[in-house]
């Protein structure tokens, strides 16, 4: 039977498609993060990195500076200025907050915010094309505008300008800042070939499929939650002790993800129905309801074993579809995930205790994982 980590608590209700996944109950006392305004720091981090992040963009030959402009949204696919939606800016306001808890201006953050986004791209123009995606953020990817060559090159493209911002700094604490971006990159990569191998088999562990998610999604959230400190000149134990609040963050983002990728509401996620299981990807809520036992499991491993024999699964129903989904939900995988992303969450917060910061900046912090588990997209 699966492990169901006693001491999590158990989730009071699954969420219906559209709803907000409940990993996080309200407080039942005044909590002063609160009073956090999540969205002023999300827009902060944006405000900020954003004109550096074109200045960037703007280095690259054409026509890679028009790809990536599409990319991030700034034009359509016919070249106008375009205003689309740009993600939740997570990494930058993580990486600006950073810097602060060395007492150093949030502007001191902002290299290290543009170098992060820009590796993060780099890695959704490689995935989408990999897997096959036609949408992301309610538009058509690069690849299917503009081709898979021009997906693979401007990718490309972002990760060397991800260095090049940092090393442009020429400081001591820049090339440290520059160290863990590589590193956090390199696990990044490695994480995605986990996540495609894990596509052709059979079966997959609960744990190969968090060290694959900690690896894809949990290094690069560790660099952007450390990397504004390393560049205010924080110690290696205040930048490790971030890093692992960013990586356990990364976590608990990848489970309400994972969610997502299966019940959440095509209108907020700007994802196709059922779209990972459309994918065959061995996420969390599928691993764990395998693992679970039982009639329910048992019935969905027979049936994904035969959607992997059929030459006709892109031309399945939406009924075949929320069939799967109904097993997955009624074998535990749903709700264990949604309990993982909780412990994951708490696991973060932890990690902050390690750390001495003003209790404005560690109030933003929480706030930040408050947000990143309590979502609809």
């Amino acid at each position: 039977m699966l492990d169901q980590r006693a001491g999590v608590p158990r989730t009071p209700g699954t969420a219906t498609r559209g709803e907000t996944v409940p990993t996080v109950p309200p407080a039942s006392t005044p909590d002063p993060r609160a009073a956090v305004d999540v969205a002023a720091l999300l827009e902060r981090g944006r405000t900020l990195a954003t004109p550096v992040l074109r200045a960037a963009v703007d280095r690259l030959a054409p026509p890679m500076d028009t790809v990536a402009a599409y990319h991030f949204g700034w034009i359509d696919a016919a070249g106008n200025p375009a205003d689309a939606d740009g993600g939740k800016a997570v990494r930058p306001a993580l990486a600006v907050l950073s810097a602060e808890v060395t007492g150093a201006a949030p502007e001191t953050g902002v290299p290290g915010a543009v170098a992060v986004e820009l590796v993060h791209n780099f890695s959704l123009l490689h995935d989408d094309l990999m897997d096959g995606d036609e949408q992301r953020r309610h538009r058509d990817t690069v690849w299917k505008v503009h081709g898979p060559a021009q997906a693979i090159l401007v990718g490309d493209a972002l990760f060397a300008l991800a260095n090049e911002v940092l090393l442009e700094l020429g400081t001591v604490a820049a090339g440290r800042a520059t160290r863990r971006l590589t590193s956090a990159t390199r696990a990044l990569i490695d994480g995605q070939a986990q996540d495609i191998s894990y596509e052709h088999r059979d079966r997959v562990s609960v744990e190969e499929c968090l060290e694959m998610e900690g690896n894809k999604t949990g290094a690069l959230l560790a660099c952007a939650s450390s990397i504004g400190a390393v560049l205010g000149g924080a110690d290696d134990a205040t930048a490790d002790a971030l890093e692992r609040y960013g990586h356990h963050l990364g976590l608990s983002f990848q489970a309400v993800d994972d969610l997502l990728g299966i019940w959440g509401d095509p209108e907020a996620t700007g994802k196709q129905t059922w779209s990972d299981l459309r994918q065959r990807k061995k996420s969390l809520p599928v691993v764990a309801a395998l693992a679970a036992g039982g009639p329910a499991s048992e019935q969905l491993a027979e049936i994904l074993a035969a959607d992997a024999k059929s030459s006709d699964f892109e031309n399945f129903s939406e009924e075949e579809f929320a069939a799967r989904a109904a097993l997955i939900d009624q074998a535990g995988g749903r709700e264990w995930t949604a309990e993982e992303a909780r412990r994951q969450y708490t696991i973060a917060l932890q990690a902050l205790d390690a750390v001495t910061m003003p209790d404005r900046v560690r109030d933003s912090f929480t706030a930040l994982a408050d947000f990143v588990v309590v979502r609809k997209r």
